[in-house]
C-alpha cells in the first residue's frame, strides 16, 4: 500500500476516536458530574453543603446578635423550571428556629423531578447552621404546569464564630427525572 492509499484510512480513525471522545465526555458530563459532585461535597464539605438533617436544639436565642440569611436559588442549564426564594433575606438570631420557603414551578410541558442541592457560605458557618426540615433532603416531583411551596426550617448554633454577621444559603436545582425513571426500573 503507498502512502496516500493509507491516509483516508487514519483520517477516519482520527474522526472516529474524536467522535467517541465527544460522545464520551456528554455522558460524562450528563450522567457522571452530578453524582460526583454530590459524593465530592459529602466527603469534603469543600463547598459548605450540608445533606444531613438535624435536629432542633433548645438553645437559648441571643437577640442581642442578628444574622443575616441571605436565599439564594439556581437552577442547573438542563433545569427548566422557575425556582427561587419567597423572601431572599431574613434576619435570624442565634438558637431561634426559623421557617422559610422557596417557589417552585414546573414551567416544561412534561411531568419532571427535581433535586436541590445545598451550599453554605462563609464555609466557617457550615457545622452552625442545621437544617431541622428541608426540600433538599427529597426529591420534589412537580407535574408539568404545577407549583410548589417548598419549606426549609433551619437554626444557627449560638457558637458560631462573632466575625460571621451574614450567611448566603444557596440551592442549585438539578434534573434528576431520567435518574427517577431507571430506579424505577430497578
Amino acid at each position: 500500500m503507498t502512502k496516500q492509499e493509507q491516509t483516508p484510512r487514519n483520517h477516519f480513525k482520527v474522526v472516529m476516536v474524536s467522535i467517541g471522545t465527544v460522545i464520551g465526555m456528554l455522558l460524562f458530563v450528563y450522567y457522571g458530574l452530578r453524582p460526583m459532585y454530590f459524593l465530592i461535597c459529602e466527603w469534603t464539605g469543600i463547598t459548605g453543603s450540608s445533606f444531613d438533617q438535624a435536629e432542633a436544639q433548645p438553645f437559648v436565642v441571643q437577640e442581642d446578635r442578628p444574622i443575616k440569611v441571605q436565599f439564594l436559588a439556581l437552577n442547573n442549564a438542563a433545569m427548566s423550571w422557575q425556582f427561587r426564594a419567597v423572601d431572599s433575606e431574613v434576619i435570624a438570631y442565634p438558637g431561634e428556629v426559623v421557617q422559610v420557603s422557596y417557589y417552585a414551578r414546573n414551567a416544561s410541558q412534561r411531568d419532571m423531578v427535581g433535586q436541590a442541592v445545598p451550599s453554605l457560605s462563609p464555609y466557617e458557618a457550615t457545622s452552625y447552621f442545621s437544617k431541622t426540615e428541608c426540600f433538599c433532603f427529597n426529591q420534589q416531583p412537580l407535574a408539568a404546569g404545577e407549583e410548589a411551596e417548598l419549606g426549609l426550617v433551619f437554626q444557627i448554633d449560638p457558637d458560631l464564630p462573632d466575625w460571621v454577621k451574614t450567611i448566603s444559603l444557596t440551592y442549585t436545582l438539578f434534573d434528576v427525572t431520567g435518574e427517577m425513571e431507571v430506579s424505577l426500573l430497578d
